[in-house]
């Protein structure tokens, strides 16, 4: 099993060029198969849970294909069957995004309960109630949800109880081909949910309300070929700049939106972080000296992420004074805390806080990783420590970082892969 060695204590300098968004590039890909029409994307990461979507694509009978400018084809044309196999969806909550296109395109689908990082209860309850809602007969057998329609998915006026993502791409895909206007109250507002828009409007779906929390889908009988290239990656960006401002260096990202990253961006200048930003470019620069310790509370974008609040628990760790950092979307998502402590970083869990009294000095130490982002934090605690860390379980981290080793090789890092 693969694992990462770092020898910290090197501020990283240097330029990095962000890869495309895992979390936008997942649900186009589900689009794909609203049309038979081939579907052309660009600047779709290489990750584990990408490659685990066009597994999942083909097993539903799509062909998918890259050429020589790595330009990701898909064609859905001859779709075999609307069955989600359990092997597949188990390793990648995202797996579920396909129900919508196949209920909308076939009026049928069966896909496995999903999978994904532990970090604690997220259910598929809100998109199975949309789904009802516009009229399909929902089932569970054998461990799948079984969804069927009569004569179609019809539009309706549907409100989320609460704010999720996945539930608002997933209606949101089965609304563009259903009879009639659907209304998505209470929507996510999250820029993939508007890279997804973008796409499907460049398919021919009539679309309103994005980047708001109501969205309003005018059905259409059918859906043409799109040629999209996918939006960076917003929190590969913001785990670069808390990087940067770990080891006290300075990185400047190439191909960045820093639109995307406003909230991250005020947190860091709150922390002493100079950070420049220009067009397409976003530069950190912590060598003045060491990081201020700032207090954060997770929430809906456009609040401040939950995919980011690892990070900077590692930059309160090393940071000069106390800070506060509060997760509100899932539970169980503090676990890099504990792993931290044995790095000697001071670290109090008070429910769903947790709370970090900076230190001059943490050290190496051997840690896991529990999920994606507290991956990216124990990379982060490592390149600051003092000494050899070793992270076991990177598996996790190769879901949602494009060749994170290399980069930070490039910018100065001492880290390596290594096999047991």
């Amino acid at each position: 099993m693969d694992y990462f060695r770092i020898r910290g204590g090197t501020p990283l300098q240097g330029n990095i060029r962000i890869s495309g968004a895992k979390n936008a590039a997942l649900p186009i890909l589900a689009a794909t198969l609203l049309t038979r029409d081939v579907s052309s994307l660009s600047n779709v990461p290489h990750l584990n849970d990408v490659t685990t979507m066009v597994e999942l694509l083909g097993a539903l009978g799509a062909e998918v294909s890259v050429d020589e400018t790595t330009m990701l084809q898909v064609s859905a044309a001859a779709l075999t069957n609307q069955r989600a196999p359990y092997e597949l969806v188990k390793t990648m909550r995202a797996s579920i995004l396909v129900m919508g296109p196949l209920l909308a395109r076939f009026g049928a689908a069966e896909v496995s309960f999903p999978g994904g990082c532990a970090i604690g209860s997220r259910p598929v309850d809100l998109h199975l109630k949309g789904f009802e809602a516009m009229g399909a007969e929902i089932d569970v057998r054998d461990g799948y949800i079984v969804a069927t329609t009569r004569d179609g998915l019809v539009g309706c006026d549907f409100t989320f109880e609460t704010v999720t993502v996945g539930g608002t791409e997933n209606l949101l895909m089965a609304a563009v081909l259903a009879d009639g206007r659907t209304i998505l109250r209470n929507a996510a507002r999250e820029p993939e949910i508007t890279d997804l828009v973008c796409f499907l409007r460049g398919m021919g779906a009539d679309i309103a309300g994005d980047g708001s929390s109501t969205l309003t889908i005018n059905g259409v009988s059918e859906l043409k070929a799109s040629h999209y290239r996918v939006m960076p990656d917003r929190i590969e960006a913001g785990t670069f700049l808390v990087a940067a401002a770990a080891t006290r260096g300075r990185i400047t990202l190439e191909g960045a939106n820093a639109e995307h990253l406003n909230v991250v961006v005020d947190k860091l200048r709150d922390a002493g972080v100079s950070v420049l930003v220009e067009e397409g470019r976003i530069t950190a620069d912590m060598r003045s000296g060491r990081p201020k310790a700032v207090d954060l509370i997770t929430a809906p974008y456009p609040g401040f992420p939950t995919d980011m609040q690892a990070q900077f628990t590692a930059l309160n760790v090393i940071a000069e004074g106390e800070g506060q950092i509060t997760e509100t979307i899932f539970e169980n998502r503090l676990m890099q805390a504990r792993e931290m402590s044995r790095m000697g970083a001071d670290i109090e869990i008070d429910g769903r806080t947790v709370i970090i009294r900076g230190r001059e000095q943490i050290n190496g130490a051997p840690v896991m990783a529990s999920d994606l982002r507290a991956s990216a934090s124990l990379v982060i605690a490592g390149l600051a420590a003092v000494g050899e860390t070793d992270i076991d379980r990177i598996y996790h981290i190769d879901r949602g970082y494009e060749r994170i080793e290399e980069k930070l090789q490039s910018v100065g890092a001492n880290i390596v892969r290594k096999s047991r």
